[in-house]
């Protein structure tokens, strides 16, 4: 018998044929191969994703920036791209049996014996889903022909990452940091090594005097370091015998060569560099489940999808979202699915279970005046928005088809607003409530609610980061388009984020103009009979005049950020963009960054 080899795991070949499939001894050796065709799919799957992820490095040391985004669009892809070129390979192999629920039943079993030793068996797993899902086009779940175990968790029994850089501290953080940069070494060099280990060293040693703890004994690094957009992240943790603290050293490439750039210590800065509003790291693990759980420890209030999603396995925090979801459903029967907090929107229904921070959005059947736009241009915002660089300013929304809810946990006005404005999507199944097609995010608190529940002070400051938030995404060459407070949310950590992306475009396709002047006999007008307006022109001035806040937020917005207003202002974007500038805008506060006189 032929023999395939991917990565050091031997498989009979999947691609040989077999004749007389009647007897059963055939037919098993076919369920057999086509268990080992699929597990042999993954781990190609996954060395291509490897491929990929690897050239992060490159790019970094090279400042190659059009190409890391070229590299983050292809490693998005991939998983689609590997799906088609297996389930051909399947329908080659099983011919007319690739459509028996039996056959695949049989294969599950096959499958899951050929990954059991796998520490990271989870991923295959989930790919082995994704191709019976889309053969029978399942929807809810089913058992026989896939892997659900609501009650299983990924990482359960793992307690640690295997593979870490340790760095005793007893002959001083100098000497520390002076190994730490010499095992993660660039082909352009630091620009002036002795200089970061000192900044980093002398900075470490006053956070952790500043936090009340003593000198780290330990320091303990993930080996791979993590690339996003322009910069490397050493991530790991510092150990002392007052705890554990947090350690991420962030890294810049210049023209001179690497600089240290931040060290960050605090858990909540940590975890906005692994936030749902950010693009996915490029880091090269060996294995994925044991650096969960290490990053959880580091993070203890992040929900494990989120870490598997921010280390570039989508799919795998889809999986583990939807099993610990439905998990909650099962053991509160008493939850109910509501209308979503926030304003009523024209283009989506909003639920949201009450004790579970997650919003469904379904797109309505019609959209009321004045919007223009169809189904198909919203789901093209959406993919625009998972594909592109998040700043930090969008929240990541991720596309789920066929899911089941039991109808009693519906709250009644929620679930006949459903049936009735999304009938093309969402069907009564029974008991249960089948949604096709819908979008999930983390639940925010809507922003025009905030500013009316919070103190002046609070309600302030999240006005003023909502002005932020407008100029970083003008300045990654995004326009909200919508620019109206409900459709910003606030984070735990006090963030402005946009989350309504029906309206939301490239920079570079709007026209900013200003308001002519009116004249005297247009002044008792309607605004729309006098003034000419062409696809794609947008007015800035006029956006103080739907706010809707308060006299004295609405001043503080235009003292700090009054530019936003300005047509001005946006064109000058547009014409750095056109340039290409870059607008530098780190995923870490100033407060952080290590000071240039110390690099």
């Amino acid at each position: 018998m032929r023999f395939a080899s991917r990565r050091g795991v031997c498989l009979p070949n999947p691609e040989s044929r077999i004749s007389n499939p009647g007897s059963h001894a055939v037919t098993a050796t076919i369920q057999s191969r086509a268990a080992a065709l699929i597990l042999d799919a993954f781990l190609d799957y996954n060395a291509r994703f490897s491929d990929i992820t690897r050239r992060a490095k490159r790019r970094f040391e090279r400042r190659d920036w059009k190409y890391v985004r070229v590299d983050a669009h292809a490693r998005i892809d991939l998983y689609d791209v590997c799906l088609k070129e297996t389930l051909g390979r399947l329908e080659l192999l099983l011919e007319e049996r690739v459509r028996s629920r039996q056959i695949w039943a049989s294969m599950r079993g096959e499958f899951e014996a050929l990954i059991g030793p796998m520490l990271d068996r989870e991923l295959p797993k989930t790919f082995f889903n994704s191709l019976s899902r889309r053969y029978f086009h399942t929807s809810g779940v089913a058992a026989d022909i896939e892997f659900v175990a609501l009650d299983q968790e990924p990482t359960a029994g793992i307690e640690d990452a295997v593979d870490l850089h340790r760095y005793s501290a007893a002959d001083g953080l100098d000497a520390v940091c002076e190994r730490i940069l010499a095992d993660y070494p660039f082909a352009n060099g630091y620009a002036d090594i002795g200089g970061c280990v000192k900044a980093i060293a002398r900075t470490l040693g006053q956070r952790m005097r500043a936090r009340g703890g003593d000198r780290p004994h330990t320091i303990e690094l993930i080996r791979t370091a993590f690339f996003r957009e322009r910069r490397a992240y050493l991530v790991g943790r510092a150990v002392a015998r007052s705890g554990i603290t947090p350690l991420v050293i962030a890294l810049v490439s210049a023209e001179d060569g690497v600089r240290a750039d931040a060290v960050i210590t605090e858990v909540d800065q940590v975890s906005l560099l692994f936030s749902y509003t950010r693009s996915y790291f490029h880091v090269d693990l060996p294995t994925i489940a044991d650096n969960v759980v290490f990053l959880g420890g580091l993070l203890p209030h992040k929900p494990v999808e989120e870490i598997y999603t921010v280390l570039g396995r989508a799919k795998q925090g889809k999986t583990e979202r939807y099993r610990h979801l439905f998990r909650h459903l099962e053991a509160h029967p008493e939850e109910r699915l509501v209308r979503a907090d926030g304003e009523r929107g024209m283009v989506m229904a909003v639920f949201t279970p009450k004790a579970y921070p997650l919003v469904f959005k379904v797109i309505r059947d019609r959209f009321a005046y004045p919007k223009d736009i169809a189904r198909r241009q919203v789901e093209e915002k959406y993919r625009l928005v998972f594909r592109y660089d998040r700043i930090g300013r969008l929240v990541d929304a991720q596309e789920y088809r066929h899911l089941r809810f039991p109808r009693r946990q519906f709250e009644e006005s929620m679930l006949e607003e459903l049936l009735g404005e999304c009938a093309e999507t969402v069907v009564l199944v029974g008991e249960e409530v089948l949604v096709r097609h819908c979008y999930v995010e983390r639940r925010l608190r809507p922003l025009n609610l905030f500013v009316r529940e919070a103190d002046d002070e609070a309600a302030v400051r999240a006005m003023l980061d909502y002005g932020q938030s407008i100029k970083d995404l003008a300045r990654s060459n995004i326009f909200p388009g919508d620019l109206l407070l409900k459709n910003f949310g606030l984070t735990r950590g006090g963030r402005a984020i946009f989350y309504d992306y029906d309206e939301l475009c490239l920079l570079d396709t709007c026209c900013f103009r200003h308001l002519p002047e009116a004249r005297d006999e247009d002044e008792t007008r309607p605004l729309e009979e006098w003034l000419t307006v062409r696809e794609g022109d947008v007015f800035p001035e006029m956006f103080p005049r739907f706010l809707g806040v308060p006299a004295r937020l609405r001043e503080a917005l235009i003292a700090r950020h009054g530019e936003i207003f300005d047509a001005e202002w946006w064109r000058e974007v547009q014409q750095g963009l056109a340039r290409g500038d870059y607008s530098d805008i780190p995923p870490y506060p100033q407060s952080v960054r290590l000071h240039a006189r110390e690099t």
